[in-house]
């Protein structure tokens, strides 16, 4: 499992973007995020690095520290 520090996020659809962007790399990703902390966990077997540009690619920013 990864934890990742994204910024940008700061509602539910926000988190709902995220998640599908993670799993547009790996479906069977597990993601939690978490509003508050801006934080999320995500347990998968996908490229990191693709997972980050999906992120990116869906408008929020991947801090480059993982937490």
């Amino acid at each position: 499992m990864v934890v990742l520090t994204v910024r940008g996020m700061n509602c539910g659809p926000c988190a709902k973007a995220v998640t599908e962007a993670v799993r547009s790399v790996d479906p069977d990703a597990e993601v939690k995020v978490d509003l508050g902390t801006k934080l999320v966990a995500i347990d998968s077997v996908g490229n990191l690095d693709r997972i980050k540009a999906a992120i990116d690619e869906a408008g929020y920013k991947v801090d480059p520290e993982m937490v």
